[in-house]
């Protein structure tokens, strides 16, 4: 049996189908999903780490006293600018008094008159006390006299009266000097009280400290309690730091820190951890720390600039290390891809320690010198094709 002559049509189109199949797979071996996934290589090396925390924070001033009135009123005078430093008793501004002034003057006029019912009160109970004295005399002068029977007993008993009545306007004097006295204590306590309010319409630095806001202008209206003017004690700046919560477990109060201000990036400051809050924010996980300066910085640094800050921990002894860009996690275990054979395999680890360098401690799993994926272009999975390069396109080595 003869078989049928290709036409020279089905050679064409054959011809044209065959290179394009190759290409196809070609592609499909090279660049598409059945391509080797590209991966770098790196070793599990004996090196020691030397464990760090860093956060990021602002810097902030533990004492803040905001300035201003007790009462509402309106702005008089603000005496400082941002930026002043003050001394403490320094006057910083005042408000306007209204009839405060006034009502001290008829307070001091009030005051002087009580003082006078005093002096007159004193002088009343003198002279009751003089009549006293002279009726007393009188009596025992004409009891004599009865007893000579040289005066009568009628003359007598009007003396005896004489001195009771002179008794009694002593003890109206002296009620009415302590009444005097009373209205002169109440009047002092009135002034006081108005001179302690128009004291604190003038607006006094507690502290030596730095402005750092003005709140109001003279002629606005401001209620009690809001502030006019603010200051700091620039003594007092520190940094409110927060920390990742995962391998924070030994930040301690006293370890000397390192602080990169965000104006000054390239000088590094020196300070230490001052205390560790007991509240950590649970929406962030992160745990909240104080760090202060060992030095002031000169200039000083702005309320609210950012900072970073590194803390040094204790450094571990030498064990196996791997980049921490190795780590992966896979199927709720952390690990490693190593290649057996040409083909990914999952090694899962027991890790330690971290460093800011990139490296991971290793407890348990690899000994050093072992080779394992540290960066691949697609995701691994056992047994698929992988090609080991120098260096991934777009990833600095």
């Amino acid at each position: 049996m003869k078989l049928p002559k290709p036409s020279r049509r089905a050679l064409s189109l054959l011809a044209v189908l065959i290179p394009l199949l190759g290409a196809f797979a070609w592609l499909a071996l090279t660049s598409g999903p059945l391509a080797p996934v590209l991966v770098t290589l790196a070793e599990v090396e004996q090196r020691p780490i030397a464990p760090a925390l860093f956060g990021v924070g602002t810097v902030e001033a533990r004492y803040t006293y905001r300035i201003g009135p007790t009462i509402a009123g309106r702005v008089s005078q603000v005496a400082v600018q941002v930026g002043d430093r003050v001394n403490a008793g320094q006057r910083l501004g005042e408000m306007d008094p209204v009839d405060l002034d006034e009502r001290v003057a008829a307070q001091d006029a009030a005051l002087r008159r009580a003082e006078s019912g005093v002096v007159a009160a004193r002088a009343q109970v003198r002279d009751a006390q003089a009549r006293r004295d002279f009726a007393s005399a009188q009596v025992k002068r004409y009891e004599q006299l009865l007893v000579a029977r040289t005066a009568s007993e009628d003359t007598a008993e009007a003396k005896r009266q004489e001195a009771q009545v002179a008794e009694a306007g002593v003890a109206l004097g002296l009620a009415n000097l302590e009444s005097a006295e009373q209205d002169l204590g109440r009047v002092r306590a009135e002034r006081a009280a108005l001179v302690r309010q128009r004291d604190n319409l003038r607006l006094i630095a507690p502290v030596a400290g730095l402005v750092v806001s003005r709140d109001a202008e003279p002629g606005s209206t401001v209620v009690a309690g809001q502030s006019v003017v603010e200051v700091v004690d620039p003594a007092s700046l520190w940094v409110d730091v927060r920390f990742d919560q995962l391998g924070a477990g030994a930040l301690r109060a006293g370890l000397a820190v390192r602080i990169a201000l965000r104006s000054q990036p390239l000088g590094m400051l020196e300070g230490r951890v001052e205390r560790v809050e007991p509240r950590a924010d649970a929406i962030t996980e992160e745990l909240l720390a104080k760090v202060v300066f060992a030095d002031l910085p000169d200039p000083l640094p702005r309320l609210g600039e950012l900072a970073e800050v590194t803390v040094a921990l204790a450094p571990r002894p030498a064990a196996p290390a791997v980049p921490n860009a190795a780590l992966h996690r896979r199927a709720d275990a952390l690990g490693v891809w190593v290649l057996d054979d040409g083909e990914p395999r999952f090694v899962p680890l027991t890790i330690g320690a971290r460093d800011l360098d990139g490296w991971v401690e290793i407890r348990s799993g690899l000994v050093p010198g072992t080779a394992v994926i540290w960066h691949s272009q697609a995701p691994l999975s056992p047994g698929r094709r992988v090609k080991v390069v120098e260096q991934l396109p777009g990833v600095a080595p």
